[in-house]
C-alpha cells in the first residue's frame, strides 16, 4: 500500500507524496490554486502556456526541449483545471524514476528544478512577458476556446453551466473569454503573474520511489523563490441548495443535424462534504452514470429516444448534469421520459442488479486510480480544492455500504433547475 503524506513546505504551500515502487516513472505536479473570476480565468490559463516557452535559463522551447532530454526525456506540459470554483493553473512533470537510471543518477532534483525553474524564472523583456510569446499563445488559447463549439456534446453541456450558474463563480470557463484574452498585453499579465505567484494556494504533488522528506527538499530548493505569503487564499465553493421556482429552459439553434438536450440539478445541499454523498454518487450512477444505467438502457436501448444519455455529478459544487443527444422533434418526449427515469429511482425502483452492478463500477472505478499516476495525481488536486484528505479506497469502502433507501432518498432531493436545448436552424 502507498505512503501518502502532506505537509507545508511554506506557508500556504502544500506537498503530498504517493511514496511507492509501483511505477517506473515518477509524477509531480505544481499548481496554484486560485477563485474561479470571469475578470481574470483568461490571464491565469493564459500563463502556464507563456510561462512554458522559455526561462531565463532556458530562453526557448528548444532549449527547454534539450534540457528535457537530459532527464531521460522527461515531459513537462502546462495545465488549466477547474474544481468546483477554483481555478487551478501550472505544470504536470513525467519522469523516469530514479530507481530506474541507468547509472544511479538523481533524477528528482534536476527535474524538480526545472519545473521551478520555468515557474519563477521565465524569459522577460523590459520587466514584463517577452511580446511575441505573449502573442502567440493569446492567439492559440483564443482558438482554444472558439473551438469548444465544435464539439457539440461538450458545448452544450458547457452553456447549461452557464446558464444555470449566470450569477455564480462555476458559470465561468476555465480558459476565461475571448473578450478578456484579447485584451491581455505583455505588463497585464506579468502583473497577473506577480499577484498570482503572491496570493495562490500552492499544491505540489509527487508520485515515486523518492522519500517524502527527500522530495519537499528537492521541492524548496526549487520554489525558495516563491513570494512568502501568511495569508494564501484557501480555495472555496459556494453551494445553491434549491433550485428556482420553475426550471429555466434556454433553447438556441445552429446549424446541427442532432439535437443536444442538457439538464441541470441541484443536489439540495449534498456534496463532496456530506456525510451521505455516496448515496448521492450512486444514484446518480444508477440513474445515468454507467451502461447499466436506467438512462442507458432505457431511454437510449429500450425506448431509442437518444443517440445517448449519460448523468454526471459535481462533486463540490451539488450539482447533476444530463446530456443527451436527440431527434429535434424528440424534445419533450425524450424530457419527460428523462425525467420519469429520475422518479422511478425516487421511488426506489431498482432492480438488484442496477444497484450492484452500479456500485460494482464505481469501486473498480475508485480502485482503478490507484493504478495511474495522473489520475492519482488529478484525484488529490480535487481533494486539495475541496479540503479532503479521504483516500479513493476509502471513498470506495463507503459506496459498499449504501443501501437502495438511501439511493432513493438522495434522488428526493435532486431539483431540476435549468434546461438547455440546441436545435437545429428552421429550414
Amino acid at each position: 500500500m502507498s505512503q501518502i503524506t502532506r505537509r507545508e513546505l511554506f506557508p500556504g504551500v502544500w506537498l503530498r507524496t504517493v511514496h511507492t515502487s509501483k511505477f517506473k516513472s515518477s509524477y509531480l505536479s505544481v499548481t496554484l490554486l486560485t477563485p474561479l473570476n470571469k475578470e481574470t480565468a483568461g490571464a491565469n490559463a493564459l500563463i502556464p502556456e507563456v510561462l512554458r516557452r522559455g526561462t531565463a535559463v532556458h530562453p526557448d522551447m528548444e532549449s527547454l526541449s534539450a534540457a528535457l532530454d537530459e532527464l531521460y526525456g522527461g515531459a513537462i506540459e502546462p495545465v488549466v483545471r477547474k474544481r468546483g470554483e477554483t481555478q487551478c493553473v501550472g505544470f504536470v512533470a513525467s519522469f523516469l524514476d530514479d530507481a530506474y537510471a541507468l547509472k544511479g543518477e538523481k533524477i528528482l532534483e534536476p527535474a524538480a528544478a526545472l519545473v521551478g525553474e520555468l515557474l519563477l524564472k521565465p524569459y522577460s523583456q523590459d520587466g514584463a512577458f517577452c511580446p511575441d510569446y505573449t502573442a502567440g499563445e493569446k492567439a492559440n488559447l483564443i482558438d482554444h476556446i472558439r473551438a469548444q463549439i465544435n464539439d457539440k456534446r461538450s458545448y452544450a453541456l458547457q452553456r447549461l453551466s452557464q446558464e444555470m450558474c449566470r450569477y455564480e463563480a462555476f458559470g465561468v470557463d476555465r480558459l476565461g473569454s475571448e473578450e478578456h484574452v484579447a485584451a491581455i498585453t505583455p505588463a497585464s499579465l506579468w502583473q497577473r503573474y506577480q499577484e498570482l505567484l503572491r496570493t495562490a494556494q500552492v499544491e505540489i504533488y509527487y508520485c515515486g520511489s523518492a522519500h517524502p522528506d527527500r522530495v519537499a527538499e528537492a521541492m524548496k530548493s526549487a520554489l525558495e523563490k516563491l513570494p512568502v505569503n501568511e495569508n494564501r487564499i484557501d480555495p472555496d465553493c459556494s453551494v445553491r441548495v434549491c433550485a428556482g421556482p420553475e426550471p429555466v429552459v434556454v433553447e438556441e439553434a445552429m446549424d446541427v443535424s442532432q439535437g443536444k438536450l442538457a439538464l441541470g440539478f441541484r443536489t439540495g445541499g449534498i456534496t463532496c462534504w456530506e456525510e451521505d454523498f455516496p448515496s448521492l454518487y450512486m444514484c446518480v450512477a444508477i440513474f445515468g452514470g454507467t451502461s447499466l444505467s436506467k438512462l442507458f438502457m432505457n431511454v437510449r436501448e429500450k425506448l431509442s429516444l437518444c443517440y445517448y444519455a449519460s448523468a454526471s455529478l459535481e462533486k463540490m459544487k451539488g450539482l447533476m448534469t444530463v446530456s443527451s443527444g436527440i431527434e429535434f422533434d424528440k424534445y419533450q418526449t425524450a424530457k419527460d421520459e428523462i425525467l420519469a427515469q429520475l422518479e422511478a429511482v425516487r421511488r426506489g425502483e431498482i432492480e438488484d442488479w442496477e444497484l450492484e452492478g452500479s456500485r460494482r463500477t464505481l469501486v473498480g472505478a475508485c480502485l482503478s486510480i490507484l493504478d495511474d499516476q495522473a489520475h492519482q495525481e488529478d484525484y488529490w488536486l480535487g481533494q486539495a480544492a475541496a479540503g479532503l484528505e479521504e483516500r479513493p479506497e476509502e471513498l470506495a469502502a463507503r459506496l459498499e455500504g449504501v443501501t437502495r433507501e438511501q439511493v432513493a432518498a438522495a434522488a428526493q432531493k435532486l431539483e431540476l433547475d435549468t434546461v438547455y436545448f440546441l436545435k437545429g436552424k428552421e429550414a
